[in-house]
């Protein structure tokens, strides 16, 4: 496929359509496929190399919906816009409610189907641009770019939930982002040009995380020596980030009931109620459901916090996105030290590569600093690694006249295995990943001998 600022599939089973389409978009420099018959549209428009799909709403045996729906849930990056006639307009409508990037009615002036596509370049190369998202509240750097399956239909979900007002709940280890991803819904939604709030309820006790919520009166308890505004008042038209939820008592779990519920607040030493308006995200690590068995959390106060669940899956689950974390923490990293780097040891990527990461992206980010802190000649070495447990090996397991020669070998052969496997031994593909030929990949695995 040649390079081109946009790969595009248009569908209709309107071949003259078609023609008339093609001749229009030919001018610009998009990659165009065509295709007239609606079921092997279908089959084409789930591959992922296409980056939008201009489809007709109605044709025989299939819809625009339904290509719309599948797309979505096959390659929720892919974006699609619905052509359509006058008598469907309202069928349009909807579809931008289902994902659909914008609908373009076929007797208008061709222009404003041109204008919606040098549109969505625009955002393609934003996207490109800023493949990571800076959390004001904590300086957070969080990789929203993924080759990850299962991380893609995470954030198709969420670009969707945060154009609603529903509280939602974001559930995932620590480390893996969930602030970021409560502040990037917060900079989608219709609250963005509102305040941002977040609240850590596990870093204050019970009495003064009450305080921070809902504010106090002057002498309403010893050391409460002035007015306070809580962060629910402060939050007032904008988002409150409620995290660590599952830290909370039992006697607080039922008054943030009663507030959201009743959308007022009362501070402490106050009996004056004040209505306030703001949408709640909260988030966790625990397992808020086994809580609730325990009767450590109340579970009308679940259901009230959890219209959208969303789980962000840890990094191990998404291993094909550490190598870019890499290098933009690196970049980053070396930016703020001074420290030029012109080389990772390949021993280094191979043990990061198949490290767990219990403590996610943090993790990550901290090792990647103690590593160009340490780094000498611009180079970064597998010596200078933390002492940790990654699912390989470590050293203590080999023999002690083991050589590091033999060592680096044996590294280099779970690697190419590792890669091998999570590619299904496709060897262009693991070639690719390893920037290798595939004659050098063939000679690694005689080498070797590795078997599938």
């Amino acid at each position: 496929m040649k390079k081109s600022l946009l790969n595009i599939l248009i569908i209709d089973d309107e071949k003259e359509y078609l023609d008339v389409l093609n001749l229009i978009l030919s001018k610009e420099n998009y990659y165009i496929e065509l295709e007239s018959n609606p079921k092997k549209a279908l089959v084409k428009s789930l591959d992922a190399k296409f980056d939008l799909i201009i489809t007709d709403l109605v044709m025989p045996n299939i819809s625009g919906l339904e290509i719309l729906e599948k797309v979505k849930d096959a390659n929720p990056h892919t974006e699609v816009i619905i052509s359509t006639g006058y008598g469907s307009i309202n069928n349009a409508v909807e579809a931008i409610k289902k994902g659909a990037f914008s609908y373009f009615i076929k007797s208008h002036d061709p222009e404003e189907l041109i204008f919606e596509i040098k549109k969505l370049v625009k955002i393609k190369k934003l996207e490109n641009k800023n493949r990571f998202l800076l959390s004001k509240s904590n300086n957070r750097i969080f990789n929203l770019s993924s080759k990850n399956y299962e991380f893609n239909k995470v954030l198709n979900t969420v670009k969707k939930a945060a154009k609603s007002n529903a509280n939602i709940l974001l559930l995932g280890e620590s480390g893996v982002g969930k602030e970021v991803f409560a502040s990037y819904i917060h900079s989608l939604s219709q609250r963005k040009e509102e305040v941002f709030i977040p609240v850590n309820c596990h870093a204050l006790s019970e009495t003064l995380l009450e305080s921070e919520l809902f504010g106090h009166e002057k002498g309403s308890f010893s050391g409460a020596i002035e007015t306070r505004i809580g962060r629910f008042e402060s939050a007032h038209k904008g988002t409150l980030f409620l995290d660590e939820i599952g830290d909370t008592s039992l006697n607080l779990q039922a008054k943030l009931l009663r507030t959201l519920e009743d959308k007022k607040i009362e501070k402490i030493g106050s009996n004056i109620s004040k209505k306030i308006d703001f949408r709640l995200i909260c988030a966790t690590n625990k397992d808020l459901l086994e809580m609730i068995k325990n009767s450590s959390f109340r579970e009308d106060f679940y259901f009230r916090i959890s219209t959208i669940v969303i789980e962000i899956p840890p990094l191990r689950r998404r291993k094909e996105d550490i190598s870019d974390f890499i290098n933009y923490f690196i970049k980053e990293i070396s930016n703020d030290t001074k420290k030029e780097i012109v080389k990772i040891e390949n021993e280094v990527i191979a043990f990061l590569q198949d490290y767990n990461f219990p403590g996610n992206i943090r993790e990550l980010k901290n090792i990647i600093e103690r590593l160009v802190v340490l780094s000498e000649n611009g180079i970064i070495r597998y010596s200078d690694l933390p002492d940790l447990n990654p699912s390989l090996p470590s050293t203590s397991n080999f023999k002690a006249n083991l050589t590091l020669k033999e060592f680096r070998v044996y590294e280099e052969k779970k690697y190419i295995e590792y890669i091998l496997n999570i590619n299904n031994f496709n060897m262009t593909k693991t070639a690719e990943k390893l920037n290798i030929s595939r004659r050098q990949l063939f000679n690694k695995i005689n080498e070797y001998k590795i078997k599938k």
